[in-house]
């Protein structure tokens, strides 16, 4: 079974803003054992709404008889900094003023996610990590944090994401947060701020996260008498309120701003500076429907990073294909690892014949 921790960080923890949060906790989860070598981890980053517990939304890739069996690997995942799932965020407790932060939580970056995410990582003692996988916001994380330490990374699969977040995301984003703002209930310092707001905002959200495809499979009305009260009226509303019981805006504005900042190229001399110092191997893999990191930011990733693969997912789920679609997802890291393998093979080969 997996296992639930708690990893408590106790000094200053200075941010790319400049700004400091007097220590943290990170909430995390391991399933598996390390082998003697300790050559075995894998590591989890989660999306924008997700927990550490990657045996709940990742189910069918990580457990018995799966791609990752915990009787062959370790496994890591943590909830990001400014999460709502037991590591420290806007509903915390500040402990320098002994009330919670709402909202004076200091404005996060993925690059200051990623170092949080390594000091626990030094913490384990885990001085190398086979592979680094993650979708979406955490494909984005999972990319910075390669290139922060490259020596640490041996692999990197990287899913639904890219290497700079597009002004068509951030416009997603944006309009999110819009509906936020206008719930009269923002500007209170309460845990339930935003909170009508935020259903709102998933709504928008579930637009670029699914596809035309989706809602016409699943929310078409079948007959011709309707007027009103649509199925598709009725599914967003469902999934406003199902993330409100969940979540909270604060989060919610919080790693959304994250995600906007999301640019290797920052302090690099550019995205294609940055990729180029890549080391880890690389397996980008993208959704054929998806609107929100459209194929074509996987295809650049591919194109600029040295030696990597590519996999396309063919869905009609969206971006949320890289969730559904396991089977695929599987089986394209099985033939990045075979792949990889045989290459190796051919090239002791090679010095074997010279």
């Amino acid at each position: 079974m997996s296992e639930q921790h708690v990893f408590h960080y106790q000094q200053e923890f200075q941010l790319e803003s400049g700004a400091l949060l007097p220590g943290f906790q990170l909430t995390y989860t391991t399933y598996g054992t390390l082998n003697p070598e300790r050559s075995n981890v894998v590591w989890v980053c989660h999306a924008l709404t997700g927990s550490s517990d990657f045996t709940d939304w990742w189910c069918d890739l990580f457990g018995e008889g799966k791609l990752y069996n915990p009787q062959e690997w370790f496994i890591v995942c943590a909830n990001t900094l400014g999460g709502c799932y037991g590591s420290t965020g806007p509903l915390s407790v500040n402990p320098t003023t002994l009330q919670p932060y709402f909202h004076t939580f200091p404005q996060l970056t993925n690059r200051d996610i990623v170092r949080a995410f390594d000091l626990l990582r030094q913490e384990l003692g885990l001085k190398r990590v086979h592979t680094l996988i993650g979708g979406s916001l955490g494909g984005q994380q999972a990319l910075e944090w390669v290139l922060q330490k490259p020596a640490v990374f041996e692999r990197l699969v990287h899913v639904a994401s890219n290497a700079r977040h597009s002004p068509w995301g951030i416009a997603f984003n944006e309009s999110q947060r819009m509906a936020i703002r206008q719930d009269p209930s923002w500007g209170s310092d309460t845990a339930e701020a935003g909170k009508e707001g935020l259903k709102t905002a998933r709504a928008i959200a579930m637009l670029s996260y699914r596809h035309y495809n989706t809602y016409q499979q699943a929310q078409q009305e079948p007959g011709h008498s309707i007027t009103d009260n649509f199925r598709a009226s009725s599914y967003q509303v469902y999934q406003g309120e199902k993330l409100a019981q969940r979540f909270n805006a604060y989060t919610y504005w919080l790693l959304s701003k994250a995600m906007d900042s999301h640019n290797v190229g920052r302090g690099r001399g550019s995205v294609e500076k940055a990729l180029a110092q890549v080391k880890a191997k690389c397996l980008f893999v993208g959704v054929d429907t998806d609107l929100l990191f459209p194929v074509e930011e996987q295809y650049f990733l591919h194109a600029q990073v040295s030696g990597s693969s590519f996999q396309l997912i063919r869905s009609n789920y969206g971006h949320d294909g890289f969730l559904v679609e396991v089977d695929q997802l599987a089986n394209a890291i099985r033939q990045f690892y075979l792949n990889e393998k045989v290459t190796e093979e051919e090239l002791n080969y090679e010095k074997q014949e010279r």
